[in-house]
């Protein structure tokens, strides 16, 4: 005569399962195996989410052209030219400025036309320069942002007037300085947030452009 085997004892519970629990038990069993593969499942397709990224990173190729296109304002100037009467400015400047558009713009306040190049200087700050042709006193007012000038200055020769708009507390966008000076019937607003020196090395480049055109 066989022995029937005793129902196994839980040590928690002091006692045999029910059917009812031992069914439980092994519904949550069931439930964190499952947990414990999603998870792993989920690590490892990080780990071969980031492998692929780190292979798409080793073999695209790098860009190292600077972040700023370098724009030939010399070439697009004489481009330019021949439908000016007054010569357009293209200043001669040392390695270290940029510029990074070149382009000749009429107003559509004032119909005014000009020839405009945005600079980059060596200290990574802005100088805009407008060359307004037969420009009027709203055209200069309204690329300085219609501030007030404090004082002039003479650099080659050339009497430039200066805008020093740098501890104002009105917008004035990129005039938080300007300098601007007339010649041969084109008139030179320079605007910007580089320092005094950078102006005044832009100022001098342009001394040659101003100082021809007056004479003719």
């Amino acid at each position: 005569m066989s022995k029937t085997s005793e129902p196994r004892v839980v040590a928690e519970l002091g006692r045999p399962e029910t059917p009812e629990e031992t069914a439980e038990r092994k519904a949550e069993d069931s439930r964190k195996y499952r947990m414990r593969k999603t998870l792993s499942n989920l690590v490892y397709s990080l780990l071969v989410t980031l492998g692929l990224v780190l292979v798409i990173v080793m073999i695209v190729p790098r860009n190292d052209t600077p972040r700023h296109r370098d724009v030939d304002y010399t070439a697009l100037a004489q481009n330019a030219q021949s439908d000016h009467e007054q010569r357009l400015a293209a200043p001669s400047l040392p390695e270290g400025w940029r510029s990074n558009y070149a382009e000749i713009r009429t107003s559509t306040a004032d119909g005014v036309s000009s020839w405009q190049i945005g600079f980059l200087t060596p200290s990574d700050e802005y100088i805009g320069l407008a060359q307004g042709l037969d420009a009027n006193p709203s055209w200069v007012a309204q690329q300085l942002a219609n501030t007030a000038a404090d004082t002039t200055v003479t650099i080659d020769g050339v009497t430039w007037t200066v805008y020093d708009n740098r501890d104002s507390t009105d917008d004035v966008g990129n005039a938080e300085y300007g300098m601007v000076a007339d010649g041969g019937g084109s008139t030179f607003v320079l605007v910007g947030t580089a320092p005094d020196d950078e102006f005044a090395e832009l100022a001098s480049s342009l001394t040659p452009t101003i100082t021809e055109a007056s004479e003719r």
